[in-house]
This record gives C-alpha cells, structure tokens and sequence, in this order.
C-alpha cells in the first residue's frame, strides 16, 4: 500500500501543490472568522440535572450571571467631596451604553409609607439637594440605619463601600462586551485620580472578558514561541535553514488549516482551544524530523534522492500514521466526557493532528523533491559524536545491565505510587490565574468584606398560591437565612425575607428595631401596602417571587473555597434546606454558577479518567492491529505507563492538585509519549526480518537508528510543551511543564527499558503472529521504477 501511495504522491507533486494551496487559502479565509468565547463554557452536560435545574432558575429568574462589581476602601466615603466623586462616578457609569442599572449607597432608596394612599413610596436616601457636609452627615445616619443594605453595598468595620453594575445580557453575548468593560474602567481611573482611591473590579462579566483577553494574547505569544523554539532547534540538530523553513511551512499551514476548521465547525476560542495552534506546531515538527532524518539515512546510503524520497514514505509513513493516529486518539477521547469545552478541544485537536499527519507526508517529499540534493554538511548530524555516544551508552546498558534498570524501575513504581497517594482533588474558579494578577486580587478584596461573589442560587417551592407571602414561610426562609450566613464562607443573602423586613421598618417610619418579620396581623397591613405599590416597587418584588407567588429565591454569595469544601457546604445547603423546608411540603433547589462549577468539575475529573482508559485501550487496540501480539501490546504499554504514574508522583509530591487542566496531562502525555514506541518497535519487526530474526541485531540496530530521531523528537517536544510554562494561567503552566516531564521520562523508558524487556523476554514475546503482522513489513528490495519519478529537466533550447 505505501509503495502505492509513494508513487501517487511523488508522480503528481504539482496536482497535490495545488490542491493544498487552494485548501489552505480556503481556510485561511475562514480563519479570519474564529472569535474569541466571552461566555462561561458549562462543565456539566446539558441534560444533567444540576444543569437542568440552574436552566428552570434561570428562566423563572433571569440570568444572576450579568453583575459586575466595583468597591473601594475610603475611610472619608462620606466626606463631600469623596462622595461626589462617587456620585458623579455613578452617574457616568450609569450613561454607559451596555449598563442596565447601578447600585451602590448614592443609588440606596428608603421605602417612605404613605397613609393616605396606603402604599410605599420609593425615595432615594441621599437625594442631589445636599450642599453641605451637615446635610450628608444626616442623610449618612438615615442610610446606617438601613440593615438592608448592610453587608451588601458596604462593610462598615473596613470603610468598604460596593458598586453592583448590572450589565445587558445582549451586550455580553456580542463582541461589544470588551468595549463595554473597557468604558467601565475608564470612567473607574478617572475616579481613581480625582480621589486618589485605589478602585477594585470583580464579578462573573469582568472575570469572562477579562480572562478571554488574556487567553488571546498569549494564542498569539504561543504561536511564535512554539515556531521560535522548535526553529532553534531544528537547526540546531541539521544545520539547514532549508529543512527549518520548510519544516515551519508545514506547522504553519497546519495552524491556518487549525482556526480554519475551528471556524467550520462554529467553535468559538477557549483557553483549551487556543492551544490548539502552538500544539499543532509542537506535535507536528516531529513528523518533519523523523521523514528528513530517514531521507538523509536513505541519501547517504545510495545517493539518489528520488529513491531516498520513496523510501521516506514507504518506510516512515506507515510509522508515522499510526504515531499521529495515537496522538489524535488520545485527544479524541475528549469527546466522551460530555463537556462542551472539552469535546469542542478534542475534536479539533484530533482532527488538526491528523491534518499535520497529511501536511507532513505531502509537502515534505514533494518540497525535497525540487530541491537540490542535501549536501554532506546538511548529513553531518548522522554523524553526531555526542548523540551517537549516548546511543551507544543505551545499547550497553540494556545489552549488559538490565537488571538494574528493573531495579531501578521498580524503585521509581514505588517512589511513584507513594506519591500517587498523596494526589488531593481540588479545584477554584480562579485556580488558574496567577495569585499575584489583579483578577485574583480583586476577587479576594471582594471576599475578605463581602463574603464573596460567586454565586448561590436557593429556590424554593411552596406549591401554593401566595404561599411565599405566608408568615410561617417568610419566618421559615429568614431562619434558613440566618443559618447560612453564620458561615464565614457564606454571604448575606438578598430575598424576600429581608424585602419584608425592609418593608416592615418602612411601615414604622424607618426605625431600625422593627427590622424583622412581621407577626400575621402586620403582615395584613404590609400586604396591603405592598399590593398598592406601583412601579419600581412592584419591579422588586418580582425579583424575588414569582407572579402566583408559590415561588421565591434566595441569592447568596460564595467564597472561592474550592471543590472539596464547596462539596461540604453544598451537603449543608441542602441539609438545611430540607430540615427547614421539609420534603414532602415543598420542592426546593441549590444552584448558582458556584454549584455548576464545583459539579461539573468532580464530573470532569471522573469523565476524564474514563477517557484516560479509553485512550490506553484504544492506543493499545491500534498497537494489537500494528504488531498481531498481545504480548507485544502488554510490552510497549508499560514504558509508557511508568511516565504517567511518575507524573502523578510529582503532583502529589510537589502538592500540584488534580482539576481538569492538569488531569488532561495524562491522556496528551500518553498518546504522545507512544509514539516513540511505535516507531522503535516498527523498526525492530523491520530489522528482524533482515537479520534472519536475529533478536539481539534487531534490538541494537533498531535502537541505534530511531534513537537519534527519538531524542531529536523528545527535545523538541520537551522545548515545545515547556513553552507553556510562559502562560499566565497556572492550569496551562502546570499542564506544559507536566506534559514536557512526563515526555522526558517516555524518551528514557522507551530507549532503556522497552530495549531491555525485549531482550529479557526474547521469543516469548516475538512469536509467529509477530513474524507475520497485519500490516505487512516494507521490502527495501521492491523499488519504484526510477525512470517513472524521474525530474525532467528543460534543454538550453526550451529555456
């Protein structure tokens, strides 16, 4: 079949040009479609009941994703002209296009009762008359005596004051949402240097955008650092900038073909996706280094370069395939985790890999082919002194010394499974982001006076018309209230409960004492107060109920605790929930972007292990197809294995915890750390056939020629993936540099210890169905017929 594909490619080399060129304009040209995502990806699959319940939240209640927050620290908020600064701040926030509504203590209203109408009447605590510090200071003692307001627009033991800006959903789901966030700030520096206040930025929009942003400069940063990197080194394993070039020009176009699939498929860029492009390069370079090391181990032998071409493709692209085919695999399992953001990362990544895999096999022997034959100079690293000595320092040592590589390998297990158990699950909403980055510094401002931001959604059900209004509800919601904010990790709610209570105080001419439920004869004439109210009055109310009123909501905000004790303050939640509103009487519901989140991610980690054994069952499967051996299977798996469980031993030692950026280490690592194997061992089954099955040759011979592109390969790929170790997001740094580790104890595995085993066990594991595989040995005898590849060259006359 490859003698077959040889031919074809190298007959009709402009054909395959062409065809590639108009593809890559194609794509280039949906590439400039690719947008950046701004939207939190959900975790969780769309027909979870977690998910499931939070969709029916948001339906009955409308988004709780669309605040953003602001606060300040001003010991003097309350001077005059501090607080017109923050009055007029306001104002220019408010013109904002984008902004639906502010709320801070400029915007506080007090609820004035109005007898002869018999209804609430809305009046805004510090009205525009005020022009002395006389008039604030009275107007600051009326706000004080407000408990609504206490501990959600300011903490008055740190002088903290809070800003929550309400954003229009339309706005953040369009492009127009960095421009939104970016007016924000503006008007948010102009305060700063008007009163010298450091001003503090969170919530979900801001945290989005803001992330997003950061996600697309470092797309671009990787892209180049990944074709730096790999460039150097390339160059500096074959002192050519002719294979540089045009190694770079097949990565290059594999990106374009990379964004450009991304756009066909509608998926907008993550901070998973926009790893595609730089991993592309990385996985990609080392198709080039094993096809042009095999061409220039062909060239030298026989000096014809059509001949050396064709047998680049026949003898490495069967290799190659099955490594890219592993690779792809590994990142394929993705899709079987049921995540959007992961399945959208493996499928583009499967597909772009497999994409290099064509790229590589195409334009590698038909660019050569054109080019001039390589000179000695461009050969001399067959030659290289130094890798040579330590492959030959490989071969002794698994020839003369395979007893103390097992000894040392099952030290390194035991080391290895010592460290596994100290492995801790764990993950934060901002885990990813640099603890020294203003994003993390805000939330944690907002969590030190607020008790934090993310989000905590209680519903509850009386399923009852007007039930939620019943005394013995409203008693019952302000108790389990007040057990979940005597929490430290739990805010003040806001909800009905303290609407009424607001209401109540409202009723007694603003005296703070009667900030309380109301008995059954009080809640008649609030009731009837309520009912009369009109306009802005009725608006918040229905924030909390819903209009037969057997429905109410409690917003809570979170601290970012992290998944292991967010699942214990969730049990408590529920626990609570169901002492105080029994089961049986009414239908109850926790959820919020913090419960989505701490779920989704305990289901990511579990789908991702799955995938894992999917990855090595299936890897395992290609690698039965390849050899027809299950023994031979077994042998090339744990080379491979140990890197991982290695791997795992460092994050428990180094306490690097197990959330979905870093579990993703194992399936990447896997089905590229194999690739290795597949090439030593197709090798290995080559050599045996022309050393008479001779199992000794064919381990050392096997082992002295694909050693070099191995370690050629395994450095780039160490470069490659430590590149990330520039991220800004932890979760990306932890992911490149674990992935580059593991990688580096594959290349030592599969150069020591796969050699070896194949030594010890010898015929036990080289049996009949190995001499006759599925996939048929290359024989180097059977040859295209030269005069059919042969370059026609124009006379003087035609020139």
């Amino acid at each position: 079949m490859w003698i077959l594909v040889a031919r074809t490619i190298l007959k009709n080399r402009i054909f395959f040009l062409s065809l590639l060129l108009v593809i890559t304009s194609f794509m280039a040209y949906k590439a400039g479609d690719v947008q950046m995502s701004y939207q939190y990806a959900p975790l969780l699959p769309e027909d979870d009941p977690a998910y499931l319940e939070y969709e029916a939240f948001e339906q009955q209640f409308g988004n709780e994703g669309n605040l953003m927050v602001i606060g300040v620290t001003d010991s003097n908020f309350f001077k005059l002209n501090h607080f017109k600064h923050w009055t007029n701040f306001s104002k220019k926030i408010t013109e904002i296009n984008g902004v639906t509504s502010v709320l801070s203590a400029t915007e506080a209203y007090n609820l004035i009762k109005n007898k002869d109408e018999k209804q609430f009447e809305i009046e805004q605590v510090f009205n525009s008359d005020f022009n002395s510090q006389y008039e604030l200071d009275s107007l600051k003692s009326i706000f004080f005596d407000l408990p609504f307001y206490e501990s959600t627009l300011y903490n008055k033991k740190t002088n903290t004051y809070l800003m929550a800006i309400t954003l229009t959903p339309e706005i953040l789901q369009s492009p127009e949402r960095v421009e939104l966030i970016k007016n924000i700030k503006e008007a948010g520096e102009e305060y700063s240097v008007k009163s010298k206040n450091e001003l503090h930025y969170s919530g979900l929009p801001y945290i989005r955008v803001t992330t997003a942003e950061m996600i697309k400069k470092e797309l671009n940063m990787f892209i180049f650092l990944a074709l730096g990197v790999t460039a150097v080194i390339m160059f500096l394993f074959f002192r050519s900038f002719k294979v540089v070039m045009f190694s770079m020009l097949v990565v290059g176009i594999a990106v374009i073909w990379a964004l450009g699939t991304q756009a066909l498929f509608g998926y907008k860029i993550t901070i998973l996706t926009g790893m595609i492009p730089p991993l592309i390069i990385v996985i990609g370079i080392p198709n080039s280094v094993f096809l042009l090391n095999k061409y220039h181990q062909e060239y030298r032998k026989h000096g014809n370069k059509i001949k050396a071409l064709q047998r680049v493709i026949c003898k490495i692209g069967n290799a190659t395939f099955l490594t890219n085919l592993t690779t792809a695999s590994g990142f394929a399992t993705f899709i079987f985790t049921s995540s959007k953001i992961l399945v959208e990362f493996g499928i583009i990544a499967a597909i772009n890999i497999i994409g290099v895999f064509v790229l590589s096999l195409l334009l590698i022997p038909i660019i050569f082919s054109f080019l001039s034959e390589p000179k000695e100079r461009h050969l001399n690293h067959l030659e290289n002194k130094a890798v040579n000595k330590i492959v030959d320092k490989l071969v002794h040592i698994s020839l003369n010394h395979r007893t103390k590589v097992y000894i040392i390998g099952g030290v390194m297990l035991l080391i290895g499974f010592v460290g596994i158990s100290m492995i801790k699950t764990t993950g934060f909403m901002l885990d990813d982001i640099p603890h020294e980055d203003p994003l993390y510094i805000d939330l944690k401002y907002f969590e030190e006076n607020f008790d934090g931001l993310m989000p905590l959604e209680v519903m509850i059900d009386t399923q009852k018309p007007n039930g939620v209004l019943k005394s013995s509800n409203l008693k019952k919601m302000d108790k389990f209230h007040e057990e979940l904010s005597s929490h430290p990790e739990i805010s003040k709610a806001i909800s009905l409960s303290e609407v009424v209570k607001f209401a109540r105080q409202g009723f007694y001419n603003g005296n703070k004492k009667y900030y309380d439920i109301p008995s059954n004869q009080e809640r008649n004439f609030l009731l009837s107060y309520v009912a009369n109210s009109k306009g802005d009055q009725s608006k918040i109310i229905s924030t909390f109920i819903d209009s037969a009123k057997t429905k109410t909501r409690l917003s809570f905000r979170l601290k970012d605790v992290g998944t292991t004790k967010m699942t214990e303050l969730y049990d408590h939640v529920v626990k609570s929930l169901s002492e105080i509103f029994p089961n049986d009487k009414y239908y109850t519901s926790v959820t919020g972007a913090s419960v989505l989140f701490f779920k989704g991610t305990k289901y990511l980690i579990h789908n991702l292990f799955v995938s894992l054994f999917l990855a090595i069952i299936l890897i395992a499967s290609f690698m039965a197809w390849m050899f027809s051996s299950k023994r031979m299977v077994l042998v090339s798996l744990i080379p491979n294995l140990i890197p991982l469980i290695m791997t795992a031993a460092l994050m428990g030692y180094f306490s690097i915890p197990i959330k979905p950026s870093t579990i993703l280490v194992f399936s990447i690592a896997f089905g590229i750390s194999v690739d290795d194997t597949i090439h030593y061992l197709a090798k290995y089954r080559q050599e045996l056939s022309e050393t008479n099955w001779s199992i000794k040759a064919a381990v050392v011979l096997a082992l002295k020629e694909t050693g070099v592109s191995m370690m050629y390969t395994s450095i780039i790929l160490f470069f490659g993936f430590g590149i990330f170790g520039f991220s800004e997001f932890g979760g990306t740094v932890a992911l490149g540099v674990l992935v580059a580790v593991t990688l580096l104890i594959a290349l030592f595995s599969n150069l020591i210890l796969l050699p070896s085993i194949l030594l010890t066990l010898e015929k036990l594991i080289t049996n009949k169905s190995f001499k006759e595989p599925l996939l048929q040995i290359y024989n180097e005898d059977e040859d295209i017929e030269l005069e059919e590849l042969k370059i026609e060259k124009k006379s003087k006359d035609q020139k």
